[in-house]
C-alpha cells in the first residue's frame, strides 16, 4: 500500500509539458510523500528549513505535522539517519521560535495588517488570546495547531513573556512537537493500519492536541456562568443564590 502511494505521489508531481511548476509545488504541500521525495538529497535541510520557518518565522502555511510524521515514516528510504533527523528537528523547531519570540519582542504588533495575506491581524489577535489564556502551555500545546504554533512565539515576545519561562516552554514543546512526532513516525513505520490512514492519523494527532484546549474553555465558560450578574441588572435576583446580594464576587 505504502509502496503503491509512493508510486502515486511521483506520478502527481512528475512534471509534464501542460503542467505550471506553480502546481507541482502545491502538490507537494498536499502531500508531504511527493515533498520529500522530490527533495531528493537536500532532503534532510530542506525539512529543516520548512520546521524552523513554520516554528516562528512568519509562514505557517507549511505541512508541519504531516511533514514530521512522514519523514520518520520513510526516513530509511530518504536515506536519514533518525538520530540525526531527531536531533535536529528539535533544534530547527527550538530556534525557529526563539526567532519568532525575539522579532515580536523588537518589532511587535507593526508586522501585521489586517489586509495581509499571511501575516494578517486576525491571526495575531488568536494567538494572543490563546497565549493570554493558557500562558506557557501555549508554548507546548500549541505546537500541535497550525498556525497557533507560528505566531504564539510572536505573541510571547509581544506580551514580553518573561525569557526564562519561555526557554523552558519552548524546549519542551519542540522536543515533543519536533522531536516526538519525527520519532512516532518511525516507531509506527511499520504499521500497516498507519500507512493506510496516514492523514486521519494526523487529524487525530490535531483533535487531541485541542481537548486541553476545549476542556479549559468549558470550565472557564461555567465558571462565568455561575458568576452573578453587575447589580442593577434585571436578571441579577435570577442568577444569584435566594438570600444572597446581587453584586457578591464568585468564588474562585
Amino acid at each position: 500500500m505504502l509502496l503503491t502511494s509512493l508510486q502515486t505521489s511521483a506520478l502527481a508531481v512528475a512534471p509534464a509539458e501542460d503542467t505550471s511548476w506553480v502546481t507541482t509545488v502545491v502538490g507537494w504541500f498536499h502531500d508531504p510523500t511527493s515533498l520529500l521525495l522530490a527533495m531528493g538529497p537536500w532532503v534532510l535541510w530542506g525539512t529543516l528549513a520548512i520546521v524552523f520557518i513554520e516554528s516562528g518565522v512568519l509562514f505557517p502555511v507549511l505541512p508541519g505535522d504531516s511533514l514530521l510524521f512522514t519523514a520518520g515514516l520513510l526516513h530509511e528510504r530518504l536515506g536519514l539517519s533518525l538520530p540525526m533527523l531527531v536531533g535536529l528537528t528539535f533544534v530547527a523547531a527550538f530556534l525557529g521560535a526563539q526567532i519568532g519570540y525575539w522579532l515580536g519582542r523588537r518589532f511587535g504588533r507593526r508586522l501585521f495588517r489586517d489586509d495581509a495575506r499571511f501575516l494578517r491581524t486576525e491571526h495575531l489577535d488568536k494567538a494572543e488570546d490563546y497565549f493570554t489564556r493558557y500562558g506557557g502551555r501555549s508554548l507546548v500545546i500549541g505546537r500541535f495547531i497550525p498556525f497557533v504554533r507560528t505566531f504564539i512565539p510572536l505573541a510571547a515576545g509581544i506580551a514580553r513573556y518573561p525569557y526564562g519561562k519561555f526557554l523552558a516552554f519552548n524546549s519542551l514543546g519542540a522536543l515533543l512537537w519536533g522531536s516526538g512526532v519525527t520519532y512516532a513516525g518511525s516507531i509506527l513505520g511499520g504499521v500497516q493500519f498507519v500507512h493506510d490512514n496516514l492523514s486521519m492519523l494526523i487529524l487525530l494527532i490535531v483533535f487531541v492536541s485541542l481537548l486541553p484546549m476545549v476542556a479549559q474553555a468549558i470550565v472557564a465558560r461555567r465558571k462565568a456562568g455561575e458568576a452573578p450578574s453587575p447589580a442593577g441588572s434585571g436578571s441579577a435576583d435570577r442568577d444569584t443564590d435566594e438570600g444572597a446580594p446581587a453584586d457578591a464576587p464568585a468564588a474562585d
